[in-house]
């Protein structure tokens, strides 16, 4: 076999493995976009609040500590300590859940999944349809579905913020649903949670938000250094260019 063959048969292979996994994550249900924004730190405060009053009483995120969590959001030890330290005393302790993995086996069926590096392997976007899109399902062992991930075992969480919302009757002419319809073309909104929708969706993008500052805290870090060095940049491409005129100005 040729090289070029065979990098055409790797590039098959890639591309089958990729097209797959696409599919496994969203299936024909178009994900809705999270819009997250990085830099937006009281984004980032409000999304990491957030997750320690609704996630991380299952979900762990062992490879971030307090004290760095603190440093990069921009708050002191103290605010750290009153507002999101609630299962330990100690800033350089990392996120763990509080429920134990035995607990959690018996309660779900398997400990629930450390979410550090969630955002890096499903996406933003997958992460913010999935927390959009549950819904009523009686048959379900807490009383609810979700569409990009059905029969998931986690319960909504967020459900009295959101409320409940219920799957719209089949919408096609043989009672089956169109493919690729938006998410929310497929739910309704049955009983009001506290939020609004608009406050509900800007809370989900505020945890999103969280979770992919969760996935690679260094990011906000290149953010900053990437700033400085394209001012450094800017400056010395105005020296040289002075540079370059007083040395050659007398040549003709």
């Amino acid at each position: 076999m040729s090289w070029m063959k065979r990098a055409a048969w790797a590039a098959g292979i890639a591309a089958a493995v990729l097209a797959g996994g696409a599919r496994a994550a969203g299936g024909d249900l178009p994900l809705l976009e999270a819009k997250v924004e990085l830099g937006d730190r009281a984004s980032l405060q409000r999304g990491a609040k957030l997750y320690v009053n609704y996630c991380a009483g299952c979900h762990s995120a062992q490879y971030l500590r307090f004290s760095q969590l603190g440093r990069d959001l921009g708050l002191t030890e103290d605010q750290v300590r009153a507002n999101l330290m609630f299962a330990t005393d100690k800033p350089g302790d990392p996120i763990l859940a509080t429920l134990s993995e035995s607990d959690a086996s018996a309660w779900f069926g398997q400990a629930p999944p450390d979410l550090s590096l969630t955002a890096r392997s499903r996406g933003a976007d997958w992460i913010y349809t999935y927390l959009m899109t549950f819904y009523r399902d009686e048959g379900r062992p807490f009383g609810a579905n979700n569409l990009v991930f059905p029969d998931v075992a986690m319960p909504h969480v967020l459900v009295e913020l959101q409320g409940v919302q219920v799957r719209k009757e089949a919408g096609g002419e043989d009672g089956h649903e169109p493919a690729a319809r938006s998410a929310m073309e497929l739910l309704e909104l049955a009983e009001s949670g506290s939020m609004s929708v608009a406050e509900y969706r800007r809370t989900v993008r505020d945890l999103v938000n969280f979770l992919v500052y969760l996935g690679e805290p260094a990011k906000l870090h290149r953010y900053t250094v990437g700033g400085w060095v394209l001012l450094f940049l800017l400056v010395f491409f105005v020296i040289s260019r002075l540079l370059y005129k007083e040395y050659w100005k007398d040549v003709h």
